[in-house]
C-alpha cells in the first residue's frame, strides 16, 4: 500500500471513528442541521487538496526528499541518530504549527481566512476539516518551507502529517470523554474539551489554547485557558458577527475572507 493510500485510509478510517462516536456519546446537543453544515465543510477539504495540487509544484514529503537527496536543511547537515533527530523534527513542526495558528489570529488578513473555520455554528468531526482553501494553500507553502531548511526524514514527515490530521479530527470530536481522562490527557495531547475552548464566541476565549498536537505550547506562553466560562453543554460556538445560517453554505464560505466585518 503506497503513501497515499495508507494517509486516506488513516483519515476516513478515523473520522468514520470519531463520527461514530459523537453518536455514541456527544458531548453537546445541536439544533443546527448536521447535513447542510458536513456538505460544506467536507466539500471544503476536497476543494483544498485539488487547490494545493493545481497551485503548488510539490508536497511537503517530496520536499523532504528534494532536501535529502541535495543533502540540504539541519538534520541533513548533522548526523544526529534518527529517534533524537525524529523526535527534535516532530517537536519543532508541531510548535511552528502552534505559532502558525497565533499568527493567523494576530494578522488581520489572515484572519480573514482563518475565520472560516471559526464561523461554524457547530463543532464536531467535519469542523476538523473545514477550512478556506487559501489557508490550506498557506499552510501547505509554510511546511513544505520549514520541511525542506530543517532538512526532515521523509518518514518523519509522513507520520507527522498523519498525526496532525487525525488530531485535528479527533479535538474537534462532539465526544464525551469523562472530566478524570480528559485531566490525564491534557499533559499530553489537546483533547476535545480543550480545544472547544478555542471555537468560544467569547473573544478571549477565541484567541486561546492555539495547540494542535501537543498541548505545552499553550501552557508554556500564557495561551491556555482550562474552561470556558460557560459549561460545555451551553457555550456559544462560532463568531459574534457571522450568527446567520447563510454561513454555512459552501459559497458564503468561500467569500468569507472577502467580507469586511471581523
Amino acid at each position: 500500500m503506497d503513501k497515499v493510500a495508507i494517509r486516506l485510509f488513516c483519515f476516513l478510517g478515523l473520522f468514520i471513528l470519531v463520527a461514530c462516536w459523537e453518536l455514541v456519546y456527544p458531548r453537546r446537543s445541536f439544533e443546527i442541521s448536521k447535513t447542510k453544515r458536513w456538505l460544506s465543510n467536507i466539500s471544503l477539504i476536497f476543494l483544498g487538496n485539488l487547490s494545493v495540487k493545481l497551485i503548488l509544484p510539490l508536497t511537503t514529503l517530496e520536499a523532504s526528499l528534494q532536501a535529502e537527496t541535495l543533502d540540504f536543511g539541519f538534520f541533513n547537515f548533522f548526523a544526529l541518530p534518527y529517534h533524537l533527530e525524529f523526535i527534535l523534527s516532530f517537536i519543532f513542526l508541531d510548535f511552528s504549527i502552534y505559532l502558525q495558528h497565533i499568527v493567523f489570529h494576530k494578522i488581520p488578513f489572515l484572519w480573514k481566512i482563518h475565520r472560516v473555520h471559526h464561523v461554524d455554528l457547530g463543532f464536531d468531526v467535519s469542523t476538523g476539516v473545514r477550512f478556506h482553501p487559501f489557508e490550506i494553500i498557506l499552510s501547505m507553502f509554510i511546511k513544505i518551507g520549514l520541511v525542506f531548511l530543517l532538512g526532515v526524514s521523509p518518514s518523519t514527515v509522513f507520520f507527522f502529517e498523519l498525526i496532525l490530521n487525525g488530531a485535528s479530527l479527533f479535538n474537534h470530536g462532539n465526544i464525551y470523554i469523562s472530566s478524570k481522562i480528559d485531566k490525564v490527557l491534557r499533559c499530553f495531547v489537546v483533547t476535545p474539551d480543550m480545544h472547544r475552548v478555542h471555537h468560544s464566541s467569547k473573544p478571549r476565549e477565541t484567541h486561546s489554547n492555539f495547540g494542535f498536537n501537543l498541548p505545552w505550547w499553550d501552557y508554556l506562553f500564557g495561551t491556555y485557558i482550562a474552561q470556558s466560562q460557560k459549561n460545555h453543554k451551553s457555550m456559544e460556538i462560532g463568531l459574534p458577527f457571522f450568527r446567520d445560517l447563510k454561513f454555512l453554505n459552501l459559497f458564503q464560505i468561500l467569500i468569507l475572507p472577502f467580507k469586511l466585518k471581523s
